[in-house]
């Protein structure tokens, strides 16, 4: 250290002594109140400083806040999003773990099915009206009064009862048979919550109502598939009414025109003998007199099987058909049809709602088709592919098993073909491959 350092530390030393003196002199002349001032002035500013500090910490907060707030959105939404996923897998777990439901009721027709739904409501009607659909404590007070009392009970009665009952409409509105169970579990359910809800004033659904509605339900549900059965049975004789009068016309056209050859030919055969009556040995005419006999005698054959086919109601053909493209190996339909060329009736239903045509794989031409689609059918009954339509004709069935029926009801020659051309589908698949 130079001699100018030491020099500088004593000079700043002096310095500092000079200004401590001054400090000290002023601190001296501070009245009481003005140290009192001063030492409040920096309390303040302590004060400001932890204020300061503490709103920074609010601020930072608030933005905490504000995130979490925005994770918890967030959060909502995934959860909302999975709820709406639930409800979709709880309705696939319904369809697939229904139970089969067994009828409780066997009327006839969807009309007593209705009028039954009428008398079941009008009782439910009588049972509100008499007062016996919910039970309730009759010594209840308000304020020491009884009729206040009486009129809550009878007003929470009324509330809690309309609750119900539209909780049990909305059930019944939508019951079908994959929810059956479920619904029947709901309607026992909104019971038991209404039983519960008014427990203080001994409040609840009566038995014998709650009866009512579960009947109800059953009722409505088993009119629903009543009323379908009926709309498929409609369908399948409007469906019948329309083969007839295809068939009737078919049968006038083809007479028709058996009658117009019918004239042609008869006309020829009268000419030709009248030609022979001057040339009894022309070989030519004779011969010609032969071919037209034949004629005549195929023609009255066909007027013949017209006749048979428009009077025999039961005579028609048996099909076996595939179509491998839409419904895979082995699945047959096993059909009937009266219309004299049973190949119209294979092309129609090969129709835009299956996406290739039907491959014929038998036509049996029977004097009773009825009896032997119907031995087809009883054979294979528990191999259907629709257990509940018995309308819908396909068969889960090998080629075989079929020709084995079909040999055992039916006394004549069948030709089977046993491998199905299916054209549009082999060349579509051919034609997916090449693309690969």
């Amino acid at each position: 250290m130079g001699f100018t350092d030491i020099f500088k530390g004593k000079q700043y030393k002096s310095e500092l002594e000079t200004l401590q003196q001054k400090y000290e002199d002023l601190q001296s002349l501070l009245t009481p109140e003005m140290q009192n001032a001063f030492a409040l002035q920096n309390k303040i500013r302590d004060l400001d400083s932890i204020i300061q500090q503490r709103n920074q910490t609010i601020s930072d907060c608030d933005n905490t806040i504000i995130s979490k707030n925005a994770q918890l959105e967030d959060i909502e939404r995934h959860i909302s999003d999975r709820k709406t996923e639930l409800v979709s897998v709880d309705e696939e777990i319904l369809v697939q773990e229904f139970g089969l439901y067994k009828p409780h009721y066997d009327f006839a027709n969807a009309l007593e099915y209705k009028e039954k739904l009428s008398e079941i409501r009008a009782k439910q009607k009588a049972m509100i009206k008499n007062k016996t659909a919910v039970s309730g404590f009759t010594s209840w007070q308000v304020n020491g009064s009884a009729s206040k009392g009486k009129k809550m009970v009878s007003d929470t009665q009324k509330l809690l009862l309309r609750a119900f009952n539209n909780e049990c409409d909305e059930v019944v509105g939508k019951v079908k048979y994959t929810n059956f169970d479920a619904s029947l579990n709901r309607i026992n359910k909104s019971a038991e919550t209404i039983s519960k809800l008014g427990t203080i004033m001994g409040i609840s659904i009566n038995r014998p109502y709650l009866n009512l509605k579960i009947e109800e339900l059953k009722l409505a549900f088993e009119y629903q598939q009543k009323k379908q059965e009926e709309k498929e049975a409609q369908k399948a004789a409007r469906a019948e009414m329309r083969e007839a009068a295809k068939l009737q016309k078919e049968i006038e056209a083809q007479r028709k025109k058996i009658e117009k050859e019918q004239t042609h030919y008869q006309t020829a055969y009268e000419k030709l003998l009248k030609q022979l009556e001057s040339s009894p040995d022309d070989a030519d005419l004779i011969q010609k007199k032969s071919e037209l006999e034949t004629q005549l005698q195929d023609i009255d054959k066909a007027m013949k099987d017209i006749d048979y086919r428009e009077a025999n109601q039961r005579a028609g053909y048996v099909y076996i058909i595939s179509n491998i493209g839409a419904f895979g190996e082995n699945v047959y339909k096993i059909g009937m049809t009266r219309r004299l060329d049973p190949q119209d009736r294979v092309d129609e239903l090969g129709d835009a709602s299956v996406p290739f045509n039907f491959d014929v794989h038998a036509m049996i031409f029977s004097d009773d088709a009825p009896a032997l689609e119907a031995a087809l059918h009883k054979a294979f009954e528990d191999r259907k592919l629709n257990m509940v339509n018995t309308r819908r004709e396909f068969f889960n069935v090998t080629l075989d098993e079929i020709k084995e029926v079909v040999k055992k009801n039916f006394d004549k020659t069948v030709e089977f073909i046993d491998v199905a051309d299916a054209e549009q589908y082999r060349i579509s698949q051919k034609m997916k491959h090449q693309s690969k």
